[in-house]
């Protein structure tokens, strides 16, 4: 199964992976605001380009979501006002929820990847083996 990915997805992806690693190496160098913010901004310009920029306002603005957008920008709020480490844990709530649905499709895309599809199922499949 491939899928053809255009040059803006490219680049969305890019940002998205730009974005965590910002957000990561801003957490490991004791919550560094300016890394922290940077991640942000990346990851929600990633998300943009990936899902295309009506799907995002749709995606934030839709009425079930409403927990998790404002859960997700009162994160940002924080980071931006010097309080790093109330706003990670808001902000991680916020894309859990936000991002709730997309679970299964991201964990059935993982499993594609050779080397780590393989480790992901393992687990899987020696519980299967264990209840035969």
């Amino acid at each position: 199964m491939a899928y053809e990915i255009d040059e803006q997805k490219k680049v969305g992806l890019g940002l998205i992976g730009f974005g965590i690693f910002f957000s990561i190496l801003g957490i490991i160098l004791f919550f560094d605001r300016g890394l922290l913010a940077l991640g942000n901004i990346f990851w929600l310009a990633g998300v943009a380009l990936l899902l295309g920029w009506r799907s995002t306002l749709q995606l934030f603005t839709s009425r079930s979501n409403y927990k998790g957008s404002v859960s997700f920008l009162l994160g940002l709020f924080f980071i931006f006002v010097r309080w790093p480490i109330v706003g990670i844990i808001l902000e991680i709530y916020g894309c859990i929820v936000l991002f709730g649905g997309f679970w299964p499709s991201v964990k059935a895309c993982l499993f594609q990847i050779p080397v780590l599809g393989w480790i992901l199922q393992y687990p899987v499949l020696l519980l299967d083996r264990m209840r035969s």
